[in-house]
Parts: structure tokens; C-alpha cells; sequence
């Protein structure tokens, strides 16, 4: 009996306040959308490292007049360091050869350019991306080394650049969340304000604290509810309609998001938005109903 009263009470507190309520749903939902994005691009930058810096290729380019001896001894020397997984020689004609296939779209460039003008390299896979500065340190003052080039500065340009783009969604997020917490708050003040005298009456008979302010707790739990399954919503549409569709290239440019990371934010994003509703709800009536 107590629990269809509760019940039966939430969806009147729910209708009573129909605007208010709309209110906090649609700004529940675009904070817990932003917020989902925001958790996608995390999980999607750290799957994009995992991917990317297990095949970074250290670059070290041999000079032009490099000796026979020169390259054989450091070659020796790359295969037997322990910080090295696997060293590729590059011969001025296999430079040539990768130079055509990048530059394809570019006929002249590529015309302008000879094989002998290519220099000479080692193309070497580390255990540690990690260690790419020891190698630097070890390697850079040998005989017969024009320059050492890591793939994983230009990478980190890109990730630092993905970086601060998470760190904007989640700031957007944020002030979104304040927003929808403030609009919880003001709408169980509302309820409890429009509901005073039966408050007072169930104070009176001895209804327990937990009894009287379930109702409203629940009401703010069900907003944030719905707000995570309109959010989501957003999520799935923006999947199929954004990376799924115009924006295909780019993320398979940069690594596709599986369906699955987009599944996974739906527990996370009803867990925050009701979570954070119901203790919203408790600490804004414990303060107001005195209870």
C-alpha cells in the first residue's frame, strides 16, 4: 500500500509541475548527452593510443655520404638493443618508392624528385614507445646519422589537440550539470512548497522521513531517468547520422567507435543522471522540509 502511494504520488508531483518537470528533463538529457560524448571521446583517444603507438616507426636518417661500415655497424647495434622490437632498412630506392605511393596525388612533386636525393634509413619499432628519447640520446652523435625522427611527436600533437577538445565537452558538460542540478532543486522546492499541508498532516501522524520524502526523491530520479534515455538517444543518433554517415572518413581516418563503447554509456549516463537527481532531491528537501 505505502509503495503505490509513493508511486502514485510521483506521477502527480511529476504532472503537477508538467513545465518544469519538461524543463529538467531536456536540460537532464543535454548535460548527460554532452557528458556521454565527452566519456566516447576519452575512451575513444585512449583506444586510439593503444592503437597507434604500437606501430610508431622511429626514423633514423643516415647521411649522404654514409659508409658500407658505417651502416653495418649500426645496424648491429640496433638489432642487438634491447629497446628496439624491430629494425627495417630503407635503401634510397625504397624511399623512392614510398615517396610516389604518399605523393600519388601529385605528379609534379613527384617528377621533381630523385631517388639519390632520398636519404638512407633505418625504420626501427621499440618494446616502449615510451623510451624514444633514450634511443635519441644513445644514437644521435654516431657517425654516418643525419637525424632521428619520432612518429609519436606528431602524434601527440593530434592527441593533445583531441585532448582539449574532451577537456571542452566536459566543461560544457559541466555547466550543463549545474544548470539541470539548480533546475532539480528549484522544481522538488516547488513540489514540497505546493504540498506543505499534507507534509505537515503526515509530520503529525508520524510518517516516517524516508515516507514523506520518497515521493520527491523519486520524481527527481525518474527526470534524470529520462533525461539519460533521451541523451543516449542523442548518442545513437548522432552515431548512425555523424560517424556512421557524414563524418565516415574522418573516423575512419582516426579509428572507428564501435557500437559497443556507445552501449556502454547508457548505464554510465542513467547512473550519473539518477544518482546525482536523487541526492539533489535529498539534500535540497532536507534543508527545506526540515525533515
Amino acid at each position: 500500500m505505502r509503495l503505490k502511494y509513493v508511486l502514485s504520488e510521483v506521477l502527480v508531483g511529476l504532472w503537477r509541475n508538467v513545465t518544469m518537470t519538461i524543463a529538467m528533463i531536456i536540460t537532464m538529457a543535454v548535460s548527460l548527452t554532452m557528458l556521454g560524448a565527452s566519456g566516447l571521446m576519452y575512451l575513444q583517444v585512449d583506444a586510439m593510443k593503444d592503437a597507434y603507438y604500437k606501430d610508431i616507426e622511429v626514423s633514423i636518417f643516415l647521411v649522404a655520404g654514409v659508409t658500407e661500415e658505417q651502416r653495418t655497424q649500426l645496424q648491429t647495434e640496433l638489432e642487438g638493443d634491447p629497446l628496439v622490437r624491430e629494425v627495417k632498412y630503407e635503401s634510397k630506392q625504397e624511399a623512392y618508392e614510398r615517396f610516389k605511393k604518399l605523393f600519388a596525388d601529385s605528379p609534379d612533386l613527384v617528377n621533381a624528385v630523385q631517388a639519390d636525393k632520398l636519404p638512407e634509413s633505418f625504420r626501427i619499432n621499440l618494446v616502449n614507445p615510451e623510451q624514444y628519447q633514450q634511443i635519441l640520446d644513445t644514437y644521435k652523435d654516431r657517425e654516418g646519422i643525419d637525424d632521428i625522427i619520432d612518429q609519436r611527436r606528431l602524434l601527440e600533437q593530434i592527441f593533445n589537440i583531441l585532448g582539449a577538445i574532451q577537456n571542452m565537452a566536459l566543461v560544457s558538460a559541466s555547466v550543463m550539470a549545474i544548470a539541470a542540478l539548480l533546475l532539480v532543486a528549484n522544481t522538488i522546492q516547488v513540489a514540497a512548497y505546493s504540498k506543505r499541508r499534507e507534509v505537515a498532516v503526515m509530520k503529525l501522524v508520524g510518517a516516517s522521513n524516508w515516507f514523506i520524502q520518497a515521493p520527491f526523491v523519486l520524481e527527481a530520479v525518474v527526470a534524470g531517468l529520462l533525461g539519460a534515455i533521451i541523451g543516449f538517444g542523442a548518442l545513437i543518433l548522432g552515431k548512425i547520422f555523424l560517424l556512421d554517415g557524414s563524418l565516415r572518413d574522418l573516423t575512419d581516418l582516426l579509428t572507428p567507435i564501435e557500437w559497443s563503447t556507445v552501449l556502454l554509456m547508457f548505464p554510465f549516463m542513467a547512473g550519473v543522471g539518477g544518482l546525482v537527481s536523487a541526492i539533489t532531491a535529498w539534500v535540497t528537501l532536507r534543508f527545506y522540509l526540515r525533515v
